[in-house]
């Protein structure tokens, strides 16, 4: 068996969450996926998915697998990308993830002009609202919004973001600008989640318990609502960068805005990691730096 060869089968149905979809993204057939992925099973000596007619899941033992996996594919990536010399110039592919929103509206035009510039490098960018373990899932560079902890991890500051109310110029129109965080309960709330109760916190350690009237799974579903005037809601100033002004969103109550929060580079290679770390790296940080929405 071609280990290696089954590890990157393994890790491509994990992404793909189908044996077809797996196939696709190798140029392989799907029955050379399946074959691959049985006979890595075979030799581990246990289940890794569960099969149905539509889709494949991991089992237990395949996530903790998966782990590993991406870490002896991302070391032999990086001895490859050293043997031919991307210590020297960017190439190979750079893994790189960051939140929904902020990955489509900030980096996705990052990405195309790095692209551009670069050719010797593909990026595969991993958009999702949770935070990434970098090293366990093989990421290069990560977009971390907040607060860093303490770890050895390394991050350069880009830019920051706010907490801020916004809604339509509809609704500001019909129901008025709330004066403080206190005329809220006058107020139509577009909520985040299932929950009947909010708290939303301003300086001076203020907190407001709000009712939303709506409550929405998404931040772009709570966005797109307020957009359509169906109340105000609370999100960070990034999410709604594209939206301000001509585009159907004012901000309120922004002389009750808490101190902004931080907006990091993080990776965990040193000044002497990857060209390709380091060129992605320099370039997206001019551009946030730059862009008004983030400072």
């Amino acid at each position: 068996m071609d280990q290696l060869r089954a590890l990157t089968a393994f890790v491509a149905v994990a992404d793909a969450g189908t044996l077809s979809g797996a196939a696709r993204s190798l140029s392989l057939s799907p029955p050379s996926i399946t074959r691959l992925v049985g006979d890595l099973e075979a030799h581990v000596g246990t289940q890794l998915f569960h099969r149905t007619t539509r889709s494949v899941t991991l089992t237990e033992a395949g996530t903790a697998y998966l782990i590993d996996a991406r870490k002896i594919l991302a070391a032999v990536q990086a001895a490859d990308d050293a043997a031919r010399g991307a210590n020297e110039r960017p190439q190979g592919t750079l893994r790189l993830t960051a939140s929904v929103l902020f990955g489509q509206h900030y980096i996705s035009p990052i990405v195309a002009e790095f692209l551009k510039r670069f050719p010797e490098v593909s990026v595969d960018a991993l958009f999702v609202d949770r935070i990434v373990n970098i090293v366990d899932e093989g990421i290069d560079l990560a977009v971390r919004i907040g607060h860093l902890p303490d770890s050895a991890l390394i991050a350069s500051r880009v830019g920051k973001v706010r907490w801020v109310l916004c809604a339509s110029p509809d609704y500001i129109e019909k129901n008025g600008v709330p004066m403080s965080p206190e005329e809220l309960a006058d107020h139509d709330i577009i909520g985040f989640g299932p929950y009947r109760i909010e708290n939303w916190s301003f300086r001076d350690n203020k907190t407001v318990a709000v009712h939303p009237r709506l409550s929405l799974s998404t931040v772009s579903g709570t966005i797109e609502a307020a957009k359509h005037g169906l109340g105000l809601t609370r999100v960070l100033s990034y999410q709604i960068g594209p939206e301000l002004g001509d585009s159907g969103l004012r901000t309120v109550l922004t002389n009750w805005e808490k101190e902004p929060v931080p907006i990091h580079l993080v990776h965990a290679e040193g000044p002497l990691g990857s060209a390709k770390v380091r060129a992605f790296k320099s370039f997206a940080a001019d551009a946030l730096r730059s862009n008004h929405f983030l400072n």
